[in-house]
């Protein structure tokens, strides 16, 4: 289900297999919240060429609804998408959308963000919900802690954590009991604990023993500094099975991908590129830093010389006839010029956030392309 390819110290290309296909890492999800990438179409994400997307269990839980789901016969086919899909187990959002929570052992009950219908999500409900979706590869129910929080809280936590941890295990095997290794989705823990070190490696050491397909690293881009991120990366991806996926959950911005990479991480997801194409911020390459073929492992902690922002929205944009992007593959980047991208987004016309939107997903994923790529070339 893992086969690793190449090291570059810590940083390894690799490989996933799912029931779905193959998943060449390190890769990038791009985010389909609720069953679609934010204005483009599933045709256009296929051109983007992504090995996987991520999709919200929580959202699609609200709607169209688990029932409904498995009677349109999955997410695959409700979206007209082929490849591996990962969804999280909805606790994230339960814990930061909800108008209304209770957690206790059993679960977390709580009041939609839509309407006032109340909700009660178990370990075992979040497991069948992503089966009935026929997700991919599955996320635990992990208890989602606000930063800062008391050391006290954090103990708390992830014992919760650990322990949903295990019944998700365990109903997992029960349903996927008759399904070949072939057939079945992957299982992915949580590792939580805040910033404190002892406790993320509690963490970890308790979430192998329970045995997971893949690992990931929830609590991280939620407050603290780049640097304490990528501290907790450098200890805590050594502590994790080297024959097993590691995943760092809503991160990040392009340097902290490549700083997670150099770590040890495999997969990523986050909403920066679409979002902040939405609102009119564009993602590209340094042209210098492309011209010298420069290993992108091989650059500085946190160096951002090697890609560029542009604020659409600028007045120096205003008559600038040159490409939004003369690098890309969709023509209407190569074809359409920067002011009228920024005429399109004044206009607020619809248009501007799907050109946006290609823009800045394939800027992502020609990173984690070249990523792979540098970490081969080493050998």
């Amino acid at each position: 289900m893992f086969k690793i390819i190449a090291n570059k110290v810590k940083a390894r290309r690799a490989e996933i297999v799912t029931r779905k296909g193959k998943v060449q890492t390190p890769c990038f999800m791009p985010i389909a919240t609720k069953a679609a990438v934010k204005t483009i179409t599933s045709d256009e994400v296929r051109q983007l060429a992504p090995d996987m997307i991520l999709s919200n269990t929580y959202h699609l839980m609200l709607r169209p609804g688990q029932e409904e789901m498995e009677r349109l016969g999955g997410l695959h086919a409700f979206m007209d998408w082929d490849k591996p899909i990962l969804t999280d187990s909805g606790g994230f959002q339960v814990f930061s959308l909800a108008k209304k929570r209770k957690i206790t052992p059993e679960g977390v009950e709580f009041n939609s963000h839509i309407e006032k219908n109340k909700y009660f999500l178990s370990p075992e409900d979040s497991i069948k919900i992503q089966m009935n979706i026929g997700s991919d590869i599955m996320m635990v129910l992990d208890e989602c802690v606000k930063l800062p929080a008391e050391k006290k809280y954090l103990e708390k936590s992830i014992k919760l954590t650990t322990f949903w941890a295990k019944r998700c295990k365990d109903y997992f095997d029960k349903v996927c009991v008759d399904k070949q290794e072939a057939e079945r989705p992957l299982l992915f823990g949580i590792v939580q604990g805040g910033l404190e070190k002892d406790l993320r490696l509690e963490s970890a050491v308790s979430l192998k023993q329970i045995g997971f397909d893949g690992y990931a690293i929830g609590g991280l881009a939620v407050g603290e500094t780049e640097q304490e991120m990528c501290s907790v990366l450098k200890y805590l991806c050594s502590e994790l099975p080297e024959d097993k996926s590691r995943y760092l959950m809503g991160v990040g911005y392009p340097h902290q991908i490549v700083e997670a990479v150099k770590a040890g991480v495999d997969m990523f997801d986050c909403v920066i590129p679409t979002r902040e194409a939405r609102h009119g911020r564009l993602y590209f390459w340094n042209s210098e830093f492309i011209e010298k073929q420069r290993n992108i492992l091989e650059l500085d902690f946190l160096s951002k010389e090697f890609y560029t922002t542009l604020n659409i929205h600028n007045e120096e944009n205003k008559f600038d006839l040159s490409p939004i992007n003369s690098e890309s593959k969709f023509p209407e980047l190569r074809r359409y010029s920067r002011a009228y991208l920024r005429h399109l987004f004044v206009s607020e016309d619809p248009l501007a956030q799907r050109l946006s939107t290609l823009n800045n997903l394939e800027f992502y994923l020609g990173l984690m392309g070249k990523i792979r790529l540098d970490i081969c070339s080493s050998m």
